[in-house]
């Protein structure tokens, strides 16, 4: 058998049904927007859910199981890991984009002033600063969980991981919160919408990254991970990581550096 560094995949549904669910989602999310019954909303939510649930637990028999991930699929899995987070990058960049676009040269209807007139922005000393703080202190604890792995530590990676999402779920309460008492809406104008795309679509990767090193932490209490083999783990981490450094970003540029 010729040795080629490619995991050659069975036929598999799931991509399929997390399309389908992607965009049922979609449109039924829309379509509540539009005062029409959510159904098909939580209908796409619940198959993106059974879609996700199905497709791990694939990927968890592959690589702990059947031993397909071997050092040359997991350089290819490192590589397809790296370019997602690089997509990812230029997904945030349009967002700052679109922020100093129109903060660094207010036009006459934002009153030639940044943030624009009529808007209180938040106070980037309050809550936003104990966000930054909780998601620096996920960053470490989850450093400590990978190097507990190399180290062959599964109490300590167990620690390390619990800490960590429970650290993502704090942030997450904290943002929600910080949402309901905002003096102002995605609807009051540009400062609006960037302020609310921007983070929301970090409290939504929050959510994922939080997700992400879940799984990862019942994979450590089910002896999935060894010192050695743990590639699952190192692309939570590299996410996470991601995510904190772009949270660094939007405090710097919008909460301080735009209030």
């Amino acid at each position: 058998m010729v040795r080629q560094p490619f995991h050659l995949v069975e036929y598999s549904p799931w991509p399929l049904t997390g399309a389908v669910g992607a965009f049922g989602l979609t449109v039924g999310t829309v379509a509540w927007f539009h005062n029409y019954t959510p159904v098909a909303a939580l209908i796409g939510f619940l198959l993106i859910i059974l879609t996700m649930i199905q497709w791990w637990r694939d990927i968890i028999r592959e690589g702990t199981f059947l031993g397909f991930h071997t050092s040359y699929v997991a350089k290819g899995l490192r590589w397809g890991m790296i370019l997602f987070i690089t997509s990812e990058v230029m997904f945030f960049f349009a967002f700052f984009w679109a922020f100093f676009h129109s903060s660094l040269a207010p036009t006459p209807e934002l009153g030639c002033s940044w943030p624009p007139t009529g808007i209180n922005p938040l106070n980037p000393f309050s809550v936003p600063l104990l966000n930054t703080a909780v998601l620096l202190a996920s960053g470490v604890t989850v450093t400590w969980a990978h190097h507990s792995l190399i180290e062959a530590d599964r109490l300590g990676a167990i620690q390390a991981l619990i800490f960590t999402v429970s650290l993502g779920a704090y942030f997450t309460f904290l943002q929600a919160g910080e949402y309901l008492e905002a003096p102002f809406s995605i609807a009051d104008s540009v400062y609006g919408s960037t302020f609310f795309v921007a983070t929301g679509f970090h409290g939504l990767h929050v959510l994922i990254g939080s997700t992400f090193l879940l799984i990862c932490l019942l994979r450590t209490l089910s002896h999935h991970f060894s010192s050695g083999h743990h590639f699952g783990f190192e692309a939570a981490a590299w996410y996470w990581h991601f995510v904190d450094v772009v949270w660094i970003f939007l405090y710097i540029c919008i909460y301080w550096w735009g209030s």
